[in-house]
């Protein structure tokens, strides 16, 4: 049966009720940690304590980030809102983008984000077939930014190996404060100007706010300007029902420098790939989302949240073609939490839907140096998708719960090609695919006297290959099959005294896993991607909070990844390259009574990590030293200075997996930035 069939009945059910966003019931963090706990902090804002404490009735890996954790320092990307959360490997190539990866989702992606939900106000930034951009994400635009590990993202209907990350927009209610200034500047040309207001009257509340950047960029060719708005308007009706409309919109206009090879990287990191200048890569965009959204309580044991969102997009992508495309995505989705007694016991449970439909109109120009020239080829992708979702707890005593859950969905892909005339390669063709799955989970959760936690769990995930992995030619689709994951995670966490901790351990044995490489990189030529033989994804995500004094802080996150694979008939016990095996960050921060900080830090990658499938080539570890300073001058006026690299280390920050060094093209990796000085000015009242 068709998803066009099968979920007309849901979406008229939910359209009927209204719907609220899932970001609305999303969970801030605390100020001075990321590590969220039952325990609530006097210290925090409102929103974030309650946040925290909703989120800590997940049996596993979750973390919550709030805005005021980066806000005397410079944070122009994920990569940098992410930074202190344990177990989330988010690297910068260039301009905006990233590479992000959890438990190794995505791991051998060369562009993109893949494996990963990544939302705004539970509005997905992904395309309805799970590609998606991270230039379009602005941290400036967020309250609080929620991370949920693997199976853990149940809660959004999800059932990815990475799991979902969250950016939730600040409303009238819950804005830091009714109007804000800030303005950042320092190396490589960067200049940002952000400003927001926020205000109640009555039952009504608004926010809305503005962001503008430009940047000349440290390595050639890769200049950039971005313009983010955001704005939030909701009405309540009594304690726990309101309406809310969000719109948002950005402009996205940045050259793409492109990747090196180790030798030259090490020559000349600020160089550009010579494909990039010749070729004027560049990845332009415009965006426009609009959510409307509900969260109403029913009655004392129920609330319902939902909404119904609309996302549009053009993106021009100059590269080896000229990419040009157009797409739509619409979606709904409603959620029911409960609370009550089941057999004289405590009890509580949420279940709902998530519908979303996409349709993308692509064009591919050939390249003159960044402009259209002849059309190349054009073609229609509509993706649809539909997610069933349910989790209960029982607790069996006052302190420990079970928990069973399980997720059903089903994702549809249809491709149309249409040959162009006088075109060799083009081609007429009609492929169609459907995916249907169960991913059951169980799971404990026993919590102390003092709000310390231990959890464990069992997930199965699931995710269908997106158009890129597919690859259709003249033949088809490629034959390629849902990457299958059972992962098992057992975990800590909580504060005791001067510590605060959240530690977990994880192991996914998975079938079918979708690896990519890069055939050519210095020709360009697109990433391929194939289904593997059994794999095996393990490691360790610590974070460890030390309060020495009320002066002084030392916070610690390290990573251990494993990943590899588990007798491949071609690569045998091989590791899986990308992600290193140990990293490690930390932050030792002095607050002086008279308003300045200091805190110096450093980013670790501690052992080489391999770059090709083979384990012939070895990108070299780092050590990169920061130091963070600040200064609130008075109630509402703060200044901070940021400084990056400070012995001017050349490294590699990240890059993309090939299959045999020897033999294939290296130019994979991108270089971390040099030694920058950033400085910034923060007004509120």
């Amino acid at each position: 049966m068709s998803l066009k069939t099968s979920a007309a009945p849901c979406a008229l059910l939910l359209a009927a009720l209204a719907a609220p966003a899932w970001a609305q019931t999303a969970a801030p963090t605390q100020i001075d940690s990321v590590i969220v706990t039952a325990r609530r902090n006097a210290y925090d804002p409102p929103v974030v304590a309650e946040a925290r404490a909703r989120l800590s009735r997940t049996p596993g890996a979750v973390a919550v980030i709030s805005a005021e954790s980066y806000a005397d320092r410079y944070a122009p990307n994920l990569a940098d809102v992410l930074r202190d959360a344990p177990g989330v490997y988010a690297q910068k190539k260039w301009g905006g983008d990233i590479r992000l990866s959890i438990r190794g989702s995505g791991i051998g992606n060369a562009s993109h984000n893949r494996g990963v939900l990544l939302a705004q106000d539970g509005v997905p930034f992904n395309e309805a077939d799970g590609y998606g951009d991270f230039q379009l994400i602005d941290p400036l635009i967020a309250r609080y930014t929620e991370v949920y590990k693997g199976g853990n993202a149940l809660r959004f209907g999800g059932s990815l190996l990475g799991g979902a990350i969250n950016l939730v927009t600040p409303t009238g209610r819950t804005a830091g404060a009714d109007l804000g200034l800030r303005l950042d500047g320092g190396s490589y040309g960067t200049a940002r100007l952000h400003g927001e207001i926020a205000g109640r009257n009555g039952d009504w509340d608004g926010f809305a706010a503005v962001t503008g950047q430009s940047v000349d960029g440290w390595r050639d060719h890769s200049e950039g300007k971005s313009l983010h708005l955001s704005a939030n308007l909701g009405r309540t009706f009594g304690q726990d029902r309101e309406v809310r409309l969000l719109v948002s919109g950005g402009d996205i206009h940045q050259q793409i420098p492109g990747s090196l090879t180790l030798a030259d990287l090490k020559a000349d990191p600020t160089q550009a790939a010579l494909s990039s200048t010749v070729l004027n890569y560049q990845r332009n965009m415009t965006s426009l989302r609009t959510t409307l959204q509900t969260r109403w309580r029913l009655n004392a044991a129920t609330v319902f949240e939902g909404a119904v969102y609309g996302t549009w997009k053009d993106l021009d992508h100059p590269i080896f073609q000229v990419i040009d495309q157009q797409s739509r995505n619409q979606g709904l989705f409603g959620r029911i939490d409960w609370q009550g007694r089941v057999a004289g016991l405590r009890a509580d449970a949420f279940y709902g839907v998530w519908y979303r439909q996409g349709d993308l109109d692509a064009k591919q120009w050939a390249n003159l140096a960044g402009s259209h020239g002849d059309l190349r080829a054009r073609s229609f992708q509509n993706a649809r998708g539909l997610d069933v979702f349910a989790e209960g707890r029982l607790f069996v005593t006052p302190r420990m719960a079970l928990v069973g859950a399980g997720a059903w969905g089903r994702a549809e892909r249809d491709y149309r090609s249409y040959a162009v005339p006088g075109v060799s390669g083009s081609f007429d063709l009609t492929a169609e695919r459907t995916y249907d799955w169960f991913a059951p989970r169980v799971g404990l959760l026993w919590e102390a006297e003092d709000g310390a936690q231990v959890f464990a769990n069992v997930t199965r995930s699931v995710e269908p290959p997106n158009f890129s992995a597919l690859s259709p030619n003249a033949g088809g689709f490629q034959p390629l099959v849902p990457q299958e994951a059972l992962t098992a995670e057992i975990g800590a966490r909580g504060r005791r005294g001067a510590f605060t901790w959240d530690v977990t351990a994880y192991r996914a044995e998975l079938k079918h896993e979708l690896l990519n490489f890069i055939p050519n990189a210095a020709l360009g030529v697109p990433a391929a991607t194939f289904n593997a033989g059994p794999t095996r994804h393990q490691g360790i995500e610590a974070g460890l909070d030390w309060r020495i004094s009320p002066q002084w802080r030392l916070r610690q996150t390290y990573g251990w990844s494993d990943f590899r694979f588990d007798g491949d008939a071609i690569y045998g016990d091989a590791r899986l390259p990308v992600v290193p095996p140990h990293l490690y960050r930390a932050e030792l921060r002095y607050d002086h009574p008279s308003g300045w900080f200091a805190a110096p830090s450093v980013e670790w990658s501690a052992a080489d990590a391999w770059v090709d499938y083979r384990n012939t080539l070895k990108s070299p570890s780092y050590a990169v030293a920061n130091l963070n300073l600040g200064w609130t001058i008075r109630p509402g006026v703060a200044v901070f200075a940021d400084a990056r690299n400070l012995f001017d280390t050349t490294y590699v920050s990240n890059f993309g997996a090939v299959t045999d060094a020897r033999v294939a093209s290296t130019a994979v990796f991108f270089p971390g930035e040099g030694r920058s000085l950033f400085a910034g000015l923060r007004l509120t009242y």
